[in-house]
């Protein structure tokens, strides 16, 4: 009985800590892994002492199938999340990470382990096996709070689920046939190739067969349950399944079969991807709390300056490597290849399998084990810690977080739009429903997602929960009024911007407090300044094309108090303070006068000049 009080005891810790650490990481803007590191620490052997490999059985008890079942739940969720048209987004740059960045990654933290560390090169290849994944339980947390573009985000994300089946197969291989030397290198890139397609195999088939049943439920009261189920039943069975055939096949299967789940047409996608979130929150929460309560801090005693250095190296150095030749000669700006470079947390994968493997060589080789461990989850406290913890501000140095914009509609009007955004580096999402229209926009290299927005679950997947305006550019005025109702009662979207077709609704869009855009009214205005004022039209027509009108409302403290002749001497040549708007009112700026908080500037020059003014005055 005792046994199962202590049992209860520690699943209730570490729900409850998983929850603690969840509410943290929405109030504080900082990835969860953070807090969950931290709480397991806090309640391990060296803190409270709630939590220790002895509840679980240690190595010969259930542990290891706990933590296999439960990070084949995190991969399957994560390669459920990602789409083939994010996939479309970075093509070359997303290869190029999973075979070459792994490639650089392995060979490069290999190197510096033997180093630096002085192992052998047997378990130096061990350790830089584990460390080529980052996985989506470390990186979707960073992206879902550091809004970057998602040519980024679905670069990083596809990378971690790819690279988290790499890294453990890549680690079974290697411990068994190098570590162990039951076998010689010979057979190493064949069992690699065997496991995977192994895995690969069972997944297909499980995915066929969930399909299959999924979309033969009868729709009834209770079929939603059902279908989450199924879904949660299939991921288990996928990893059983390839776990049975080959050590670490399981992995490659479940990541199969979420990918293929998660780009065939289900029923109740929506209440799924809703339930195995949740599902997800708390077998991370168990799976994080475990493991680094099973972390000792004599371990980086043991290692000393040298696993300080090792665990440097791999983030400032093999990383920044891997990442700077894998996006040569694509679309990612300077600061964005930065951001990849110096955000490439370790998670669950490093931390489960790493710490199996060492209850195994405790018996062998206990120095062996100790450095293995150690050198994983250093690095994974390091990483976490000051690259999870720190992205939104290594995003803020770098200038990568733009201002999301969801557009409703990619017709002439929307698309004409996205051009405008996207011209001035503001990322765009664009929603419509017509195949011809999707493949056209994605062909112009736009993030389009397919649907119709007056359903919330499109909106929603197209990531409207973080978008800072929402414009609504279709020619039905039925679903832009619809579609703001959700954006603004539901999502409470900053700024929401519609197209109003019919005169008589603008009062329906006003009274939600939608900003609205006649289109009578703007080709009556266009027309009466080519009447009245055709010197100022065609100016405004050219500087449409060579220039850029901007505004930034003042929130930096360095820049309350400063005068504009002292800003208009600051910002580049090329770029011209126009007018200054204050409560309401705008007005030409006078050079004695002082800039105070909350003042909107408008800047107007050429591109170049414009930008690096608002850079100016972002600055604190």
């Amino acid at each position: 009985m005792s046994g199962t009080v202590e049992i209860l005891q520690v699943v209730v810790t570490i729900a409850g800590l998983g929850v603690v650490a969840q509410i943290f990481s929405d109030r504080l803007q900082v990835p969860s892994v953070v807090f969950l590191l931290l709480a397991g620490v806090f309640v391990g052997p060296e803190g409270l002492g709630v939590v220790t490999p002895a509840v679980f059985g240690g190595s010969d008890g259930a542990l290891p199938a706990i933590v296999g079942l439960s990070v084949a739940i995190i991969v399957f969720e994560g390669a459920f999340s990602l789409r083939t048209e994010r996939l479309r987004e970075a093509p070359r740059a997303t290869f190029r990470l999973v075979t070459f960045g792994a490639a650089i990654t392995l060979f490069g933290t290999t190197v510096f382990v033997h180093t630096l560390l002085g192992t052998s090169w047997g378990l130096a290849l061990l350790i830089g096996s584990l460390l080529v994944a980052t996985g989506p339980t470390v990186i979707t947390p960073i992206v879902n709070v550091v809004m970057v573009r998602e040519q980024v985000a679905s670069t990083l994300e596809t990378e971690g689920v790819v690279n988290d089946v790499t890294a453990a197969i890549l680690a079974v291989v290697t411990f068994e046939y190098v570590v162990l030397e039951t076998r010689g290198l010979g057979t190493f890139f064949r069992e690699f190739l065997y496991r995977l397609g192994a895995g690969v195999a069972v997944g297909l088939g499980v995915a066929v067969l969930v399909w299959l049943v999924l979309t033969r439920i009868e729709s009834r009261e209770n079929e939603p349950q059902n279908a989450r189920l199924v879904v949660l039943v299939a991921a288990l069975v996928a990893y059983g399944v390839g776990e049975s055939i080959l050590p670490e096949a399981g992995i490659a299967a479940v990541a199969t079969a979420g990918f293929v789940l998660g780009n065939v047409d289900l029923p109740y996608r929506e209440t799924i991807e809703r339930f195995k979130g949740d599902v997800t929150l708390l077998v991370n929460s168990f799976v994080f709390i475990t493991l680094a309560s099973l972390f000792s801090l004599g371990d980086l005693g043991f290692l000393g300056v040298a696993g300080l250095l090792t665990a440097v190296a791999v983030a400032l150095v093999v990383r920044p490597l891997a990442v700077w030749f894998c996006t040569i000669g694509t679309s990612f700006t300077l600061g964005e290849r930065a951001f990849m470079s110096f955000v490439g947390p370790r998670g669950i994968i490093p931390a489960s399998v790493a710490t199996l493997f060492a209850l195994e060589l405790q018996t062998r080789n206990p120095e062996a084990a100790t450095t293995l461990v150690g050198t994983v989850f250093l690095v994974i406290f390091l990483t976490v810690t000051f690259e999870g913890g720190g992205a939104r501000h290594i995003a803020q140095a770098l200038h990568v977080i733009p201002k999301r914009v969801l557009i409703v509609g990619g017709g002439r009007i929307g698309r004409s739009l996205a051009d405008r955004l996207a011209d001035r580096g503001e990322e765009v999402v664009i929603v419509d429903r017509d195949e011809s229209v999707i493949e056209s926009l994605r062909a112009d290299g736009y993030t389009v997602r397919e649907g119709d927005a007056t359903e919330r679950g499109v909106i929603e997947s197209a990531g409207i929960a973080n978008a800072r305006v929402v414009a609504l550019a279709t020619a039905d005025d039925d679903v832009n009024l619809l579609v703001a109702q959700l954006a603004n009662n539901t999502f409470d979207v900053e700024t929401v911007i519609s197209r109003v077709n019919e005169p008589n609704n603008v009062d329906a869009f006003e009274d939600l407090d939608v900003e609205t855009v006649s289109s009578w009214r703007a080709i009556a205005w266009s027309m009466d300044n080519l009447v009245e004022r055709p010197a100022i039209a065609r100016w405004m027509t050219e500087l449409d094309e060579t220039g850029d009108v901007q505004e930034i409302e003042v929130t930096a403290e360095e820049h309350v108090g400063e005068s504009v002749a002292n800003l208009s001497g600051a910002i580049p040549e090329g770029a011209h303070l126009a007018m200054i708007t204050r409560d309401g009112e705008s007005y030409i700026p006078d050079p004695d006068q002082r800039i105070e908080w909350g003042d909107h500037l408008t800047f107007l020059g050429r591109h170049d000049a414009v930008r690096a003014a608002l850079e100016y005055c972002e600055t604190a």
